[in-house]
C-alpha cells in the first residue's frame, strides 16, 4: 500500500493560510468590499452632482445669451431714441413734435428694457454660482472616490504581500476617502 503524500509549495501556503491567515485573509475582504461599496456610492453621487452642474452652466449660458439680447435691444432702442432727438432738434412743426413723442417712448421702453436685462443677468449669476457649488461637491465626491479605490488598491497588494503595514495604509486612506465623502454630504 502507498501513502500519498501531498506536498504543498509556498505559494499554496499563502492562498491557504492557516488559521491566521485566513482572518487576515477574511478582514480584509470584509474591508475590501465595504470600500468598494462605499466607493461605488460616492461615485454616484459624483455622477450627478458632475450632472447637476453642467445643467446650471448650461441655464447660465441660455440665461447670459437672454440678457446679452436685451442688451442690444436696448443699445437699439437707445440708437434710436438719439436719432429721434436728432431728428427734434432739426425739424420744426409737427415733425418736431413727432420725434420728440419719438424720442420719449423710447427712452421709457428703454427703462423697461434695462430692467428686464438687469433681472435676466442677475439669473445667470445666480445659475453660475448654483453650477460653481455643485461642481465644488462634485470634486469633494471624486476625491473619496479615489481615495477608497486607492485603498482598495492597497487592501488587495496587502492581501498578496501580508504586510500587515499596507493593511493600515488601506484603512488610512479609507478614512481620508470617507472623509470627504462626509464633506461632500454636508456641503462643506
Amino acid at each position: 500500500m502507498s501513502e500519498e503524500f501531498e506536498v504543498k509549495g509556498p505559494h499554496e501556503e499563502i492562498l491557504e493560510g492557516g488559521e491566521e491567515g485566513r482572518g487576515f485573509n477574511n478582514r480584509l475582504a470584509v474591508m475590501t468590499a465595504i470600500m468598494a461599496t462605499i466607493g461605488a456610492l460616492f461615485s454616484y453621487e459624483a455622477s450627478v452632482t458632475l450632472g447637476e452642474a453642467i445643467i446650471f452652466k448650461n441655464e447660465a449660458s441660455i440665461r447670459k445669451t437672454e440678457a446679452s439680447n436685451q442688451w442690444n435691444y436696448f443699445q437699439a432702442k437707445s440708437s434710436k431714441q438719439n436719432l429721434a432727438e436728432l431728428a427734434a432738434k432739426l425739424t420744426t412743426g409737427k415733425d418736431r413734435d413727432g420725434s420728440k413723442s419719438d424720442a420719449a417712448r423710447y427712452s421709457s421702453e428703454k427703462v423697461e428694457l434695462k430692467k428686464k436685462a438687469e433681472e435676466i443677468e442677475k439669473l445667470a449669476y445666480e445659475a453660475n454660482e448654483r453650477s460653481e457649488q455643485y461642481m465644488h461637491s462634485h470634486h469633494r465626491w471624486a476625491t473619496g472616490t479615489t481615495a477608497l479605490q486607492i485603498a482598495i488598491s492597497l487592501a488587495a497588494i496587502a492581501l498578496l504581500t501580508r504586510l500587515k503595514w499596507l493593511q493600515y495604509a488601506s484603512l488610512v486612506c479609507a478614512t481620508v476617502g470617507v472623509v470627504f465623502g462626509g464633506i461632500a454630504w454636508f456641503g462643506f
